[in-house]
């Protein structure tokens, strides 16, 4: 397979020094997203808030590039700390009593587990645990008479990518609100909330959208933001939030009501600049070379006996490939891994690769190359 587009390595730097395969971790700071950082960094020691409109601009940028990203308005796009601030929000912010139905699947990330596993604890509800691999007929059934269904666009450890589109057709037949976890998908692959009937969205920007920690995206559909109210209330959740001296506590009548204080800005200049590269860059080429790296690798271990966790294919398959090697201990090879310079993450037993579009094909043979002597190793 060859890749018609290719990004600028320039804005790369991470290249010249290691095969970075760990971008469902933690990603590697692009050249413009860095710069853009240290410019505010630069302005806010020099000049103070002098140019704060500027500093607002990047954050309204966010919104935007959002919006460009999913389909969505800007006033639908709230910013939250981390994917755990947005499910939270979520989950605290719509009203619960003893007997209501959630839908949640065994294998999700913490983050997307426990929030729910509480509603059962603390407000007597009823969460319906389903596999993510289990068949849409028993998600349908188990939506009957729910109330939320919650999902992650892509499993943290398989790499199993789900059909937003299928799901959301279900929760619409049964009037289920949807809420997805995107933290593993948004950035790599397109998505149209509103073809998919998405409710609710979050994601951090340090992953697939190649951002800064500690800053991230809550997406909230307009028709529903009524129903979820802001249990962080602050001084900016308000409709009048700029007039100091009002009292007035009607809410804002947008995402940013869920904001209660002042802005992430050296967040929002990085995830602005890391969000408009790739939308620039255009996100279904984005996903192409996402998925033509990731085949290359599954392929070459293959190849060396490797077992696989997951059977990829163009439909369920992602940036996320787990593989381990009978009799071999995974954080072992991990880090015999690392000695040579690429970078995985050991997962429950299994090693995590997670390439993202700017590498190129024939750095994952030279990977391929460098495991097969890892393995030798132990």
């Amino acid at each position: 397979m060859s890749f018609e587009l290719h990004p600028d390595r320039h804005d790369f730097p991470v290249c010249t020094n290691l095969h970075y395969l760990n971008h469902a971790a933690v990603s590697p700071l692009p050249r413009p997203v860095a710069d853009a950082m240290r410019w505010y960094a630069d302005d806010a020691m020099n000049w103070g808030s002098f140019h704060y409109p500027d500093w607002m601009a990047a954050c309204e940028g966010v919104r935007t590039e959002l919006s460009r990203m999913i389909g969505c308005h800007t006033g639908e796009v709230a910013m939250v700390k981390n994917t755990s601030e947005g499910i939270a929000t979520i989950q605290m912010g719509l009203t619960w009593k003893p007997g209501d139905i959630v839908v949640a699947f065994r294998e999700e990330f913490p983050a997307n587990y426990y929030c729910w596993k509480l509603l059962e604890e603390r407000e007597g509800c009823v969460v319906r645990w389903l596999s993510l691999y289990d068949p849409l007929e028993k998600v349908e059934e188990a939506c009957r008479g729910a109330k939320l269904l919650a999902i992650s666009w892509v499993n943290y450890l398989s790499g199993f990518r789900v059909d937003l589109k299928v799901i959301g057709d279900i929760c619409k037949r049964h009037n289920v609100f949807y809420f997805v976890d995107a933290i593993q998908g948004l950035g790599a692959f397109p998505l149209d909330v509103k073809a998919c009937g998405i409710h609710a969205l979050a994601a951090d920007g340090h992953k697939w959208l190649l951002g800064p920690e500690g800053w991230g995206v809550l997406y909230v559909d307009q028709t529903v933001q009524d129903q979820i109210f802001p249990v962080e209330f602050g001084w900016t959740t308000v409709k009048n939030w700029a007039d100091y001296s009002s009292r007035d506590m009607t809410l804002r009548a947008d995402a940013g009501r869920y904001e209660p204080g002042t802005l992430n800005v050296s967040g929002s200049f990085g995830l602005r600049a890391s969000m408009k590269l790739l939308n620039d860059f255009g996100i279904p080429n984005v996903a192409a070379r996402v998925m033509g790296l990731a085949s290359r690798l599954e392929s070459g271990l293959r190849n060396l006996d490797c077992e696989l966790m997951l059977d990829r294919d163009d439909n369920t398959g992602s940036g996320i490939l787990s593989f381990r090697k009978q009799g071999m201990d995974s954080t072992r090879l991990h880090a015999e891994l690392k000695a040579r310079k690429i970078l995985s993450a050991p997962r429950q037993g299994w090693v995590r690769f997670s390439p993202h579009f700017y590498l190129e094909l024939g750095e994952m043979d030279a990977v391929i190359d460098l495991v097969r002597d890892s393995l030798k190793a132990i």
